[in-house]
């Protein structure tokens, strides 16, 4: 359902209470009926100053910054008018932060200068001093790594490191152990194990959820569902599955549900009511159920298992304070591919389209939604366009869960005359594509060869479109012998 719209603060992204991402606008949060406009300003943006150091050298006394700096010149003599002395920096012993004198007291070493020099190697081994004092660049450095014995040729005279070299193989950092067999393998770094909690042990990443991105495919069959880019959860489920008739002919079962967001765990209700209608329907097909009674007895099987979810005690949702203490619900939506006939049924507002495997023949949608703009438009209110483009459209009017008014199935029956696809879909894709001709433009050529590849187009298409809800399609390709008569429909 869409949320009216103002002027809100642009730096809020999520919601503050369930980290439902919002729209630009949004007063309340549409998963908790967060209140966004009691939600503090953020602090203004304080920039941090860099602050930058000249660089040492004849260019850095050049630059503005060191000419800004007047040093205070020394005195030529002292407070008795004697000449100060004056030292060179090779002259002066190094001390360490105690002030002792840097001596080497197991070799005997004389005391180290500030430059690091030993005072007492001779004019022939130290360095000559330069023209003001300082060494010459032909100084030995300071070696913080000599690793070499004392007595070797190699020590060039400097002090070990206190701890092993990092740099050194039989130091490195151990390269993580490959997970165990079976095991879940990190995304990120490809190589940690996955703790239970769905953590990399390796580095600490979060993995996806199993439901964010979920495909299979069948024979007949192939289906895809993802969380999309605005949903910090996947609520859509989805069953594809296939069976003999008596007469030993093979149906082909899809069935999609959509969760109620605003209702209790909508992901747990999309996933009983696919799962109970799935195998309602594989128990009634082989015994030889018209196809369309048994898909009115998957939709009812689907609605007693959403309803049981209700009766679980409220103890049960108490790690989660921000969700609503309502009924689990869901919409459903579903197809049978049965000899010669193709059956579909739902209720709520998921879609099911016929696109022909020829281009120049018509398309068609067959079903009708349970929504606030279908019974506008039935009523004749309001026309299509107008009734869509009403913020209420996406109010639905029939749901399964404990609190839907009253339950009543919708199924029909076609005899297709001619190949084609059929499309089942939540509205996370068909709010991207809406009229039976739109959805037509957006299947690949080929998807009734390819049914996977096409499916997973139609989510790519609706994610490329914004992805704001979740998105879950199932595509079932119908194939027909040649036959001169029409096609027959029946609906109730």
């Amino acid at each position: 359902m869409k949320m009216s719209q103002s002027h809100q603060q642009p730096a809020l992204s999520k919601c503050p209470g369930c980290e439902e991402p919002l729209d630009a606008g949004d007063l309340f949060c549409g998963a908790c009926g967060y209140d966004l406009s009691a939600v503090p300003a953020r602090p203004g943006d304080r920039p941090t100053m860099a602050i930058t150091v000249p660089a040492a050298g004849p260019a850095a006394s050049a630059s503005p910054a060191s000419e800004a700096v007047r040093w205070p010149a020394a005195a030529d003599t002292d407070s008795s008018d004697v000449p100060a002395p004056v030292h060179r920096p090779a002259d002066l012993p190094g001390t360490d932060s105690g002030g002792r004198p840097l001596t080497d007291p197991e070799h005997g070493r004389e005391p180290v200068s500030a430059q690091g020099v030993a005072s007492g190697q001779g004019a022939a081994s130290g360095p000559e001093p330069g023209p003001f004092g300082e060494p010459e660049s032909s100084a030995v450095p300071v070696r913080h790594d000599d690793r070499a014995a004392p007595d070797s040729a190699e020590h060039s005279g400097d002090f070990a490191l206190a701890a092993p070299d990092p740099r050194t193989a039989e130091h490195a950092a151990a390269t993580p152990a490959a997970p165990a067999a079976g095991a879940k393998v990190c995304v990120a770094c490809r190589s940690g194990r996955v703790d239970p909690d769905g953590y990399c042990e390796n580095c600490g990443h979060a993995q996806p959820r199993e439901r964010d991105h979920m495909e299979q495919e069948l024979d007949a069959v192939a289906a895809v569902s993802d969380r999309g880019l605005r949903h910090h959860r996947n609520e859509d489920s989805f069953a594809v599955s296939s069976t003999a008739l008596p007469d030993g002919s093979p149906a082909v079962v899809a069935i999609v549900c959509d969760g109620v967001s605003s209702a209790s765990r909508p992901d747990e209700a999309s996933a009983a009511a696919a799962s109970a209608a799935n195998e309602a329907l594989l128990e009634s097909l082989p015994r030889g159920t018209h196809p369309q009674q048994a898909m009115h007895e998957a939709i009812v099987a689907a609605s007693e298992a959403v309803n049981a979810l209700a009766q679980e005690p409220a103890g049960a949702m108490e790690h989660d304070a921000h969700r609503h203490q309502n009924a689990p619900a869901c919409t459903l939506v579903g197809a049978i591919m049965a000899g010669e006939l193709l059956i579909v049924g739902w209720v709520g507002d998921s879609r099911v389209y016929w696109v022909p495997e020829d281009r120049t023949q018509p398309t068609a949608r067959l079903t009708e939604d349970d929504s606030w703009a279908a019974q506008m438009v039935a009523a004749g209110l309001m026309n299509e366009a107008e009734a869509y483009a009403d913020e209420r459209a996406h109010a639905i009017t029939g749901w399964l869960g404990a609190d839907a008014y009253e339950l009543e199935p919708h199924t029909a029956a076609f005899k297709p005359d001619r190949p084609g696809l059929v499309v089942v879909c939540t509205d996370g894709l068909w709010n991207y594509a809406e009229s039976a001709e739109e959805m037509a433009a957006a299947v690949p050529a080929d998807a009734h060869q390819h049914a996977l590849r096409g499916a997973q187009v139609l989510v790519g298409h609706a994610l490329d479109g914004g992805g704001h809800d979740n998105v879950t399609v199932a595509l079932v390709p119908f194939a027909v012998r040649p036959q001169g008569a029409g096609s027959a429909c029946d609906t109730v």
